[in-house]
């Protein structure tokens, strides 16, 4: 009996959330460190799970390790410039076999098998992403985002797919670009108009000291976040998803979250729960 009333006092608990967040879009970021079997079948029950209380999950995913490796194999030097990938012609067709032709697919099977509807897409379709080459340094065909075309997803949405997409753009002539993965999750979250962006890695969040786990921080703003940036205090690894952060939420994105996607079901715990579990910031 008193489990039956903790599982009771749980759904309870998350019946005000389901309330706030039904028909609203909150756009996932899946890192590749977090995606392997079992933590994918979890995450993916999570997000089928908040596709069937209301919410319009997007879902956006990386897949650095995997491009890197596969480079390896192929006797490709993987090369990067202050944690960009170096991407020049082969780089970028490997990246594609990989987001596009493995990682993506994989995905959107997970969320069908956990009783989804869940539909790939990248960056070329429809020109959903266009960008051009990032000027500022030597890195080939990497890209900035110029323009979010949203009536693709927004279709599929009203039609209750999940729509998973991999961070390939085009540019105006066509050409294929690599795009920073956190980068392209905050600005569709930003076009979209999310009520929430949800960085699932695999970090707790944001540190107030570097590389010190147990000063994780629950809650931070995003003047705080512009003073850690000055002093020094992000860690490179998490620079994508600040400044992702800062995009997002000065676009109208109501909140963000950095969390670990190593705790099973940490989306649940984190957009359902009185207390969450990783880093939540705010305007």
């Amino acid at each position: 009996m008193n489990e039956a009333l903790k599982r009771a006092e749980v759904l309870v608990e998350a019946l005000p959330y389901i309330q706030r967040f039904s028909g609203k879009t909150v756009v996932v970021k899946l890192g590749g460190k977090v995606m392997g079997e079992k933590l994918s079948r979890d995450v993916a029950k999570d997000i089928v799970l908040m596709k069937y209380v209301g919410i319009k999950p997007v879902v956006i995913h990386g897949g650095g390790e995997a491009i890197s490796s596969l480079m390896r194999r192929l006797n490709i030097k993987p090369r990067f410039i202050e944690g960009n990938r170096v991407t020049d012609q082969e780089t970028m067709d490997v990246v594609e076999m990989v987001l596009v032709g493995k990682i993506n697919k994989q995905i959107v099977s997970m969320l069908n098998q956990c009783g989804g509807r869940a539909v790939g897409l990248e960056g070329r379709d429809g020109q959903l992403i266009v960008a051009r080459k990032r000027e500022d340094k030597p890195l080939g065909l990497v890209g900035e985002v110029e323009e979010v075309n949203t009536t693709y997803v927004q279709v599929l949405q009203k039609e209750d797919f999940i729509p998973v997409i991999a961070p390939v753009a085009v540019d105006r002539e066509g050409t294929a670009l690599n795009i920073n993965a956190d980068t392209m999750a905050a600005e569709m979250a930003s076009a979209l108009k999310a009520e929430k962006l949800v960085f699932l890695t695999d970090v707790e969040g944001i540190l107030g000291g570097l590389s010190n786990r147990r000063s994780l921080i629950s809650t931070i703003t995003l003047k705080q976040i512009e003073d850690m940036l000055v002093q020094g205090r992000i860690e490179k690894g998490m620079m994508p998803k600040v400044k992702g952060c800062q995009k997002a939420l000065e676009a109208g994105v109501n909140k963000v979250h950095i969390i670990s996607g190593k705790l099973p079901h940490s989306l649940l715990l984190e957009i359902f729960t009185d207390r969450g579990i990783g880093t939540e910031i705010i305007r």
